[in-house]
């Protein structure tokens, strides 16, 4: 008889239905693993893409209120009309 593993018969290619059990788990879990990285790798491009778009809107919304504190200060500081009650009152 041959080494562990070999197939008798045509040569030394292995018939998957007969490789070692221990050998089938291997190979599901690199495949496993071939997934998982994909997906890290996926997932790494979304948050950099997220953190570039959270940077561009952090600074839009820095300059709108950039601008509101000018404009209020150009109103001569009065109260904004948001905060004033409506003119019925």
């Amino acid at each position: 008889m041959g080494p562990a593993g070999a197939s008798c018969g045509k040569g030394s290619a292995i018939d998957e239905s007969h490789a070692n059990p221990l050998d089938r788990r291997m190979d599901a879990l690199e495949e496993q693993i071939a997934h998982l990285t994909r997906t890290v790798d996926d997932l790494s491009d979304v948050v950099t893409r997220q953190e570039r778009e959270i940077a561009l809107l952090t600074h839009r919304v820095q300059l709108l209120l950039e601008r509101e504190a000018t404009r209020e200060q150009d109103q001569g500081g009065s109260i904004a009309l948001g905060d004033q009650p409506p003119p019925h009152w």
